[in-house]
């Protein structure tokens, strides 16, 4: 659940983002360009995700 989950908020990131830039840049609203960006970022979050190590917090 946790990937679908990043993947769906990774789309509607980037998505928004891409629209909101363009619009800026008064060019064309490209939704393949979204697409691509977005599982590109949701794959280096994921990835990202595993390197970290998951610490225990001491109790003070």
């Amino acid at each position: 659940m946790k990937i679908i989950m990043t993947f769906i908020w990774s789309f509607l990131l980037v998505s928004l983002l891409n629209y909101v830039v363009g619009s800026i840049a008064n060019i064309p609203f490209n939704f393949e360009a979204g697409v691509i960006i977005s599982l590109g970022f949701s794959v280096l979050i994921l990835v990202i995700g595993q390197i970290i190590p998951e610490g225990t917090v001491a109790d003070h």
